[in-house]
Order: structure tokens, then sequence, then C-alpha cells
């Protein structure tokens, strides 16, 4: 029996082959492979492609948030010990970026629906400490930003995403990267605009902060030997910036395509037992998980392999149960808590083939 993959990078990727050898070869004969035209080029593209004043290459989405902190202290707008809003069911990654920075973490429990920020949640959690809102656009669908901002702007926070999940996806007319303050993106070869490689960039319109992130993330240097702060090393190599500017012209289509599968997915899905995703608008959700849930879960995992269908639990244990955060190990968060018992995340990539779609609603319907 032939198994269908929960992802498969080479099929994702062969389309681009011929652009990617062509690239790869033309950065390594160049004899330049950190901060060059390569790079420099993709910021611009990527830029635009957001609809922002500047884009900030960096070594990887981690980095990317927590150069957003640390640039945000560096300035002068927050200082450690100040507190920011984040989704209690997050990867574990975007309060890695907080703590790291010396930031305070404030857990909230999102939208069972949605699995995004619950924004009637938040005003409860806000302090004359609290500074930031990190809202997580997560498994690809936009989170409502319409309300954060209101919030933002009421308790005069700064409003920043986690948009490592959804490139491209459009809220009100605008792209991801452009509906905060600022914006931190993975290009981790699974995402939907994937590198390959660890790769990651900030997006932004505010200069200031842009030129901090930029010096943050070169040694604290805007000049060679001058250390205006002190930084840390995250660059966005030459051969993954150009990578990324093959596959960015693509990435709409590619969206568009698993937006497809996953609307196959939710109109033919007709077991009882499954809770399939929910969205607003097509637009709002990439799809760069589909994620379904239900009470059984491990079974129907276990169901699903003996089929011939991979899955994946995306994330089986929440960020206050982590032995990293042992301090929050008796706090209560029931909806997270519940999430993370019951999803999980079905075969959806860019060349799965109907057949094997088909298969995987077949398989779900008999369970």
């Amino acid at each position: 029996m032939k198994t269908i993959p929960f992802l498969d990078l080479k099929r994702v990727n062969e389309r681009h082959q011929a652009e990617i050898n062509d690239t790869v070869l033309r950065v390594a004969q160049s004899g330049w492979y950190i901060h060059g035209k390569e790079c420099s080029n993709f910021e611009h593209e990527f830029a635009a492609y957001c609809g922002t004043s500047s884009c900030i290459g960096v070594g990887n989405g981690l980095d990317a948030i927590r150069l957003i902190f640390s640039a945000y202290i560096e300035i002068g707008v927050f200082s450690r010990g100040d507190e920011v809003i984040v989704p209690a069911n997050t990867y574990i990654a975007s309060i890695l970026a907080i703590t790291e920075s010396g930031l305070i973490p404030v857990l909230v429990e999102p939208n069972i629906n949605t699995y995004n920020l619950d924004a009637s949640k938040i005003e409860e959690k806000i302090t004359d400490k609290t500074k930031a809102i990190l809202a997580v656009h997560l498994y690809g669908q936009v989170c409502d930003m319409e309300p954060l901002k209101t919030i933002s702007e009421k308790y005069n926070l700064k409003l920043i995403d986690d948009v490592a999940q959804a490139h491209g996806a459009v809220y009100n007319n605008s792209k991801t990267g452009n509906l905060c303050d600022a914006s931190a993106f993975s290009f981790y070869p699974t995402k939907n605009l994937g590198a390959l490689g660890d790769a990651g960039a900030v997006t932004t319109n505010d200069a200031q902060l842009s030129d901090a992130i930029r010096s943050i993330a070169n040694y604290g240097s805007k000049e060679k030997y001058v250390h205006q702060y002190k930084g840390i090393n995250s660059r966005l190599d030459e051969i993954q910036a150009a990578v990324l500017s093959a596959k960015l012209k693509y990435l709409d289509e590619d969206i568009e395509t698993r937006r497809n599968i996953a609307l196959h997915y939710l109109k033919s899905i007709s077991n009882p037992k499954i809770i399939l995703p929910e969205f607003r608008k097509p637009e709002e959700h990439t799809f760069h998980l589909f994620v379904i849930r239900a009470q059984q879960r491990d079974s129907l995992k276990k169901y699903l392999l003996d089929n011939g269908i991979q899955s994946q639990v995306h994330y089986p244990i929440p960020p206050h149960k982590q032995e990293a955060y042992k301090e929050w190990e008796k706090d209560s968060y029931p909806i997270t808590e519940k999430i993370h018992q019951e999803v999980l995340s079905l075969p959806l990539f860019f060349g799965i083939a109907q057949e094997e779609a088909d298969k995987v609603i077949e398989v779900l319907n008999k369970w």
C-alpha cells in the first residue's frame, strides 16, 4: 500500500527545480554569500509583495520575532519586564521570543472555532506593564485584526504579528506583513513560502524600528567594526534569499491551489465525529495547515496511518505544560488544552494528487 505523505517537499519544489539550480549556481559563482544583492533584491520584492516600506531578511522566524522585541527595547519603546499579550495555544517560538527578550508573556485563550486570539479575553489581562499584543495567524488564518487594533489603540499598545504560517493571506484588502506595527515571517522549508533551510524576515513601515532591527541582526552594527547595540548574528544568506525570490512569484498561485484542496476537503468530509476548520473569507486563510479536531484524535491518527495516510499533530503539548515553562504548570487554559488534545493536521501541500486527496476523504468518512 502506497502511503500518502503528510508533506512531500521534493514534490513541492520540483516545479521550481530548474530555477533553484540556476539560482544556487549563480550565487555559488558570484563569490559573495552574505549581505549581497540577492538578499537586497528579495527584501525589496517581499516588501513590495506585503505592501510595506521595509523588509529585513534574518536568519529564521524565531529571530524575526525576537529582533522586533529587542529593537523596541533598544529604541526605548519597551523596557525589560514589560508584558506582552500572546495566545496560549501558539507554537512555543512565539513565547520564546518574548522571554528571550526579557519581556513577560501573558497568555490569553483563543477562540475555539478559529484557534486565534479571542479579543474579548484580552482587556482583562491588560495591566500598566502591558506594552504589546502579539497576534499569531495560526495554521494560516489571519486573526480578526479590527478588534485587536481597537484594543491596541485604546491602551497605546504595539500590535505585532507572527506571520510564520500566513504568508500571502489578505485581510481588508491588505496582505499579512502590513497589518501591524511590525510582522515576523519564517521561511522554514515547510512554509507556504519556504527556503531550502532556515530563513526569516521582518516587515514594517517604521523606519526607526527597521534601522534598529537591521543593526541588531548584524552584531549591533550599521558600520563595520562600529557597534551601537549588543547585537546578534542573524542574517538571510544569499542562497536562501535567491531561492525565495525565485519562488515568491508563484506564491499566490500556490496558495490558491492549497485553498482549492482545502475547500474540497471541507465540501466532502462528512463524518460527524470530525470538526472541520472554520474561516470568515477564503482570502483570509492560506491553509498552511488543514487542521481538524476529533475527541479520539490519537485513535484517528493511528487509523489514518493504518490506511496509508500520514498526519501530524500541531501541537501535542501547549506551552504552559512544557518543562521549559514549568512555572506555569499549575495554570489552567481549558480551551487551549482542548485544542491541543484534539487537533490533527491532514495532508495538504502543493503537488498532492487529486486521487490522494480523495482517498483521505474516503478514509475519513469511513472512520
